[in-house]
């Protein structure tokens, strides 16, 4: 029995698994990028505590600390001291066309002053120490867990922890704030002399109006922030390279994501701190004179 072709077919159901597995594929992997991210904070921060409670423990000896404190801190005074003058100087030109349309140019002394003590010299000096010294951390430890160096420490029975972070830890901490002062120090030093050099402000009211405007509680936020921003850099470096993939791409990209954590961080404490110290700088002194 013959069939004809002509007759018209039954219609199809319409197919809505499409975009429902697209969809499902979609929310899968955000969950997934969700709990890697929730893991990865949870690691770091018992990685931190294990770091702190080592410190408490067993100082580490003056033989191990030198050579790092001088890696981290003399290695890194000529770049910050290079790229501090030049950031006062950029401040101070764009600073310069803004105010000087409003006849507020004899106010740029104030502004690059405390904008560099505030925030500008604290973060700057800590991005530079997370490039410089947190990839180089990041590096070197990755290298060490993808040639079994650090199974070897603990196979020979010492905690890599307290042999190989907690120095670095200390050495971040303890000579961030001196480099956050040379950035602070130069980047004034650049804006002055850009300002009453080359822009010939008057050079009596850049330092009348610094004087007005910038206190001691300025230095103290960015020195303080400091301290927070060379614990995040040390703690995310050397967990990134404990945590290294095996090859020289894995040992890249812990490099990598050390510098990438350690900058949001970096933005991160900004923010929160910097809010909390202006709310305890206005309760402190709440007559204090508003720069506008």
């Amino acid at each position: 029995m013959s069939t004809d072709s002509s007759l018209p077919q039954s219609p199809q159901p319409a197919s809505n698994g499409g975009w429902s597995t697209a969809m499902g594929d979609a929310l899968a992997d955000w969950g997934g990028v969700v709990v890697d991210g929730v893991s990865t904070i949870g690691d770091i921060t018992i990685f931190a505590f294990r770091t702190l409670a080592w410190l408490f423990m067993r100082a580490p000896k003056w033989e191990t600390l030198l050579p790092t404190f001088y890696q981290v801190g003399v290695l890194s005074l000529p770049v910050i001291a290079l790229t501090g003058t030049f950031i006062g100087m950029v401040l101070s030109m764009q600073s310069y066309f803004l105010f000087k349309d409003l006849n507020l140019e004899s106010y740029l002394g104030a502004v690059i002053n405390k904008t560099l003590l505030r925030e500008l010299g604290p973060v700057l000096a800590a991005t530079m120490l997370a490039g410089r010294v947190g990839c180089a951390m990041s590096a070197e430890l990755g290298t060490m867990r993808v040639t079994e160096q650090i199974d070897a420490l603990e196979g020979m029975g010492a905690d890599p922890i307290h042999y190989l972070v907690v120095p670095r830890f200390l050495a971040c901490i303890f000579l961030i704030p001196t480099l956050t002062i040379m950035a602070d120090y130069m980047g004034v030093v650049g804006g002055y002399f850009h300002a009453v050099v080359v822009l010939d402000v008057d050079k009596h009211y850049f330092w009348y109006h610094s004087e007005r405007f910038v206190n001691t509680f300025d230095l103290f936020s960015g020195v303080l922030k400091s301290f927070f921003f060379g614990a995040a850099i040390a703690i995310i470096s050397c967990h990134r390279g404990f945590n290294c993939t095996p090859g020289a791409e894995g040992v890249g990209r812990a490099a990598t994501a050390s510098f990438v954590l350690s900058f949001v961080m970096i933005l991160i404490i900004d923010l929160v701190l910097g809010q909390a110290l202006y709310s305890v700088y206005y309760r402190m002194y709440p007559e204090a004179e508003s720069l506008f």
